[in-house]
């Protein structure tokens, strides 16, 4: 089976650049993936792969059944959004779109599960089980489309018993595999506070309750949640990003507004810290003289590579790259909404090393130059398909 996918997946990589690069140039935001929907739903026409569209408004489902198909059920997931990113690439398939850029490489991930799906769809008669395949909207943005897609049931009717998501790696050279089991990615919450208070002239700030001066307190106060509160042996990071308020050298401001985003590796000690902020941020505003409003919205949750699943994974990807080929990964305090399916059943989200020093291809995810040595296509595709067929 190895040496059929591997033949597969070499045969299928000029298609794949071809694909890769049409979705690259075409980047739609998170949930307006409608054009990319329908070129999903075209390219599993081509393959014969029958689907569901309209799952989470963009979202595509696909099935393709093997022998026994009812044996085991293993899920591919790709995500499909892009970026609100002007992309600074001068390459043929840079975004048509102004504004808009796969700056984090969903185009890549799109196009190795539909790489992955055209090979299992040519080899169902040499493997047991069905594999489900997600094609998911709106990893970027809040909700995340993974928790509109279990909400619509995508996890259901087959139920799987794992799920499989893979994530460009620019610092990892193409030809490489990264995984780590366990905790993996943080969750990810957003801050948003507003300091109210009487404002005034800044020659006379006893007459006032000083929004900046408390406000600036206050983002020093709350390191103390992380560094005071938290195990030390656990990850957690409170970062305040913004601060705005004022618009003037001689006025003391009436509001000052903050936002942050709050990290964490225990989802226990990620609820707790709510309240702790909430407290403290409360009470040192309230004994400063001014008002507060806070505002906590929970994100995406703590991303879980069940052992098990990942342990085979790996030992699947070695048979399939080399031993040589296949490297531990760190603990990331970036989060993603693969974190949702992890949540709910067993799950192995892995690396795949695209970059490549020796031709300069090393800008990071989320930046204006990112981009992938396009070898990766063909050894993602291949190692997702061979996966799927051996677990």
């Amino acid at each position: 089976m190895k040496n059929r996918i591997q033949s597969l997946a070499r045969q299928y990589a000029p298609d794949l650049i071809a694909c890769r690069h049409h979705l690259h140039s075409h980047p739609e935001l998170s949930f307006q993936e409608y054009e990319t929907s329908k070129f999903i739903q075209a390219k599993l026409d081509e393959y014969g792969i029958p689907y569901t569209a309209g799952v989470a408004g963009t979202g595509v489902v696909a099935l393709i059944e093997g022998k026994n198909p009812s044996k085991k059920i293993i899920a591919l997931r790709g995500d499909i959004d892009a970026l609100p990113i002007e992309e600074a690439n001068d390459v043929p398939y840079k975004s048509k779109n102004p504004g808009v850029m796969h700056a984090c490489g969903h185009d890549v991930h799109t196009t190795v599960v539909l790489g992955a799906a055209r090979i299992l769809q040519q080899v169902k008669d040499e493997f047991e089980g069905t594999v489900k395949i997600l094609f998911q909207p709106g990893e970027e943005k809040h909700p995340g489309g993974a928790s509109l897609m279990i909400k619509e049931g995508a996890l259901e009717n087959p139920k799987p018993q794992a799920i499989l998501g893979l994530h460009v790696l620019p610092a990892m050279e193409t030809g490489k595999l990264g995984f780590r089991a366990g905790k993996y990615m943080a969750s990810a919450d957003e801050i948003y506070i507003t300091v109210k208070g009487k404002g005034g002239h800044a020659a006379a700030p006893q007459l006032t309750a000083d929004t900046i001066l408390i406000a600036s307190n206050l983002v020093v106060s709350l390191q103390q949640i992380i560094s005071r509160n938290n195990d030390p042996f656990s990850p957690s990071v409170l970062s305040i990003c913004a601060f705005n308020g004022g618009f003037t050298t001689n006025v003391i401001p009436s509001e000052v507004k903050l936002m942050g985003t709050f990290r964490a590796m225990d989802e226990t000690w990620r609820f707790k810290a709510h309240e702790l902020i909430r407290k403290q941020a409360t009470e040192l505003v309230h004994a400063m003289g001014a008002e507060i409003d806070i505002d906590i919205l929970v994100g995406y949750p703590t991303l879980y590579n069940n052992e098990a699943v990942t342990a085979t994974a790996r030992t699947l990807a070695e048979e399939y790259m080399g031993v040589e080929n296949v490297l531990d990964t760190e603990l990331r305090m970036g989060a993603e909404d693969f974190s949702y399916y992890s949540q709910v059943i067993p799950a192995c989200f892995f690396r795949l090393g695209t970059g490549n020093k020796a031709r300069g291809i090393t800008a990071g995810v989320h930046t204006p130059i990112f981009d992938i040595d396009e070898n990766a296509l063909e050894i993602g595709s291949g190692t997702m398909a061979y996966l799927a067929t051996q677990f």
